[in-house]
């Protein structure tokens, strides 16, 4: 999941306190030897499952929420059987302003989990992260499932890994898009819903029909607009929106003068001012949107968690009625358009986020030792499906549990758990867990399947783009690109929702006319040119391999 960039208020919040931290950084002292020591990164003796292991950890999302350790079988299993215990520290939904608080204070906690790049490039630089090259081989699972390859576009400057990923793959991943309410779907006759223009009929019946629903839920930040771009045009994808630089030939140029997303953006406003979506789609939180979705509220949902909130939603509104619950569909599209070239997910090997291990720990070779366990077989088996004996008895000759009868009988409370054990998943083998899927909801009768795994085994996994190419393209904040990529940021996210709210098509390409000039005057070719010779690097890397 991706999240939208902060104003450049919290940016520059976050530049004072980087100031302080290298300011630290610069003292003598007890916590400035340790660190010395600690970069040093040489493997000791430590053994996991022998030595208890505790540790703090600090999600850096405002949407995340990690359960309490120990107190759901998985997590249980795992502090009885490998003596580790993880302390977590909340972002109480406001993430940023509680890094900045913990790097002003200089007391960081031991692991921190988010996104690759940006905020793990100023730590490294501010000697307070952990290289983690020595513990590579005594651990091997990261290695041998990741592989070198990938373990090396995730190297910062200096050489060193100072990444842990999640959710690094070697084949397509994705959770996101179009999900139909069944019900709605049914009592309206089931029509062809493949284009732009099937979807549009289709909101407008629904909105006749049914106008105790919203037609066309967009989920949180409006990400189900997004899909719109990406069914416009062939090979178009939501990542070019995140960069907000599209590729032509082999240069990136501007997202504002895209004939494309003009396109897109028009055919948004027009839904939106006929009232066929979401109407707080840019406000709305995400415990709204679960709510809507839950109850059946919606005729049609989309977004980049599609097939994690739309799990749990089946799930309760089949118990209540068999005939009930969502279907995923094929990703909608401009007439003309290849279906097969419409891409509403995006992967790249280096997966989703990362876990950075900070000086602050005190045992950062246990840590290592801990998810490196926690990426390999059992820590898969057992933080996804829960120990041995309940959802899984034994393992096929590829290391893949073997689902019980209780599996596929105990629907809801396996749902229930599995949302839990996913705040516990910091080092995710999307290779691993995925074929592991796969073999086993196949073999399960049509009806007991998870409908995440069906989902994305038969949408997701198929309509997401390979866009390893286009990794770590962006520059640090605090670079002149970087202030430069905030402001581009906030004018992108201004127009957005301004073009929703436009009074007609004339207003909306106008309003992208402004956010064109805008951002050129602020230095977008600046920023083009800095992403265009990353993303070309990036090939060149790729092409090496």
């Amino acid at each position: 999941m991706k999240i939208r960039k902060k104003s450049m208020f919290l940016f520059l919040a976050l530049m004072l306190s980087m100031s302080v931290l290298f300011a630290a950084c610069g003292k003598g002292g007890e916590v400035s030897n340790q660190n010395k020591t600690v970069n040093q990164g040489t493997a000791g003796n430590f053994v996991l499952g022998e030595t208890p292991l505790k540790f703090s950890f600090y999600g850096n999302y405002d949407w995340y929420t990690m359960n309490p350790w120990g107190q759901d079988p998985a997590t249980k299993w795992i502090q009885e059987n490998k003596k580790v215990t993880v302390e977590p520290i909340q972002s109480g939904g406001t993430a940023l302003q509680k890094f900045n608080t913990m790097i002003a204070s200089g007391k960081l906690p031991d692991v921190i989990w988010g996104d690759r790049g940006t905020d793990v490039e100023k730590l490294r630089k501010a000697g307070k992260l952990v290289p983690l090259d020595a513990y590579l081989d005594k651990y091997p699972n990261l290695k041998k499932w990741a592989g070198d390859k990938t373990l090396n576009m995730l190297r910062s400057e200096d050489g060193k890994l100072y990444q842990f990923p999640n959710w690094y793959t070697k084949r397509p991943m994705g959770n996101g898009g179009y999900a139909i309410n069944n019900k709605i779907y049914k009592d309206l006759g089931s029509p062809k819903l493949e284009t732009f223009d099937d979807l549009y009929s289709y909101l407008k019946l629904v909105k006749e029909k049914h106008p105790e629903v919203v037609p066309f839920e967009v989920g949180i930040s409006g990400q189900g607009i997004d899909f719109l771009y990406a069914g416009m045009s062939e090979d178009r994808t939501v990542g070019h929106l995140m960069n907000r630089a599209v590729p032509d030939g082999n240069v990136l140029k501007s997202l504002f003068s895209d004939p494309v997303y003009r396109e897109a953006m028009v055919f948004a406003n027009k839904l939106f001012k006929e009232k066929l979506i979401t109407q707080d789609a840019i406000t709305q939180t995400r415990d709204q949107v679960k709510e809507k979705i839950n109850k059946g509220m919606v005729a049609i949902y989309g977004d980049f968690t599609t097939t994690v909130m739309g799990t749990e939603a089946n799930s309760m509104l089949k118990a209540k009625d068999p005939e009930a619950g969502y279907t995923m569909i094929w990703p909608l599209h401009k007439e003309g358009v290849d279906p097969n070239k419409v891409w509403v997910n995006e992967f790249d090997s280096l997966g989703w986020n990362v876990s950075v291990i900070t000086t602050a720990a005190k045992n950062p070779e246990g840590i290592f030792a801990y998810l490196d366990w926690l990426t390999g077989e059992e820590g898969e088996r057992i933080i996804f499906w829960g120990p041995e004996g309940t959802y899984w008895q034994g393992t096929s000759d590829t290391g893949a549990p073997l689902y019980t009868e209780k599996y596929a009988n105990d629907v809801e409370e396996r749902t229930k758990l599995m949302a839990i054990w996913d705040t516990f998943q910091w080092a995710g083998n999307t290779t691993f867990i995925d074929e592991s899927k796969s073999v086993n909801e196949m073999n399960l009768p049509e009806d007991k399947r998870d409908w995440a795994t069906v989902s994305q085994t038969n949408v997701g996994w198929k309509t997401s783009f390979d866009a390893t190419e286009f990794g770590n393209i962006n520059p640090l904040p605090d670079s002149a690109e970087g202030i430069i990529m905030q402001q581009i940021a906030d004018i992108a996210d201004q127009v957005r929702a301004k073009a929703l709210f436009a009074k007609d098509e004339q207003e909306v390409i106008a309003l992208l006319d402004k956010a064109e000039q805008d951002a050129q005057n602020a230095g977008y070719e600046k920023l083009l040119k800095f992403q265009t010779q990353k993303w070309q690097e990036n090939l060149k890397k790729i092409n090496e391999k």
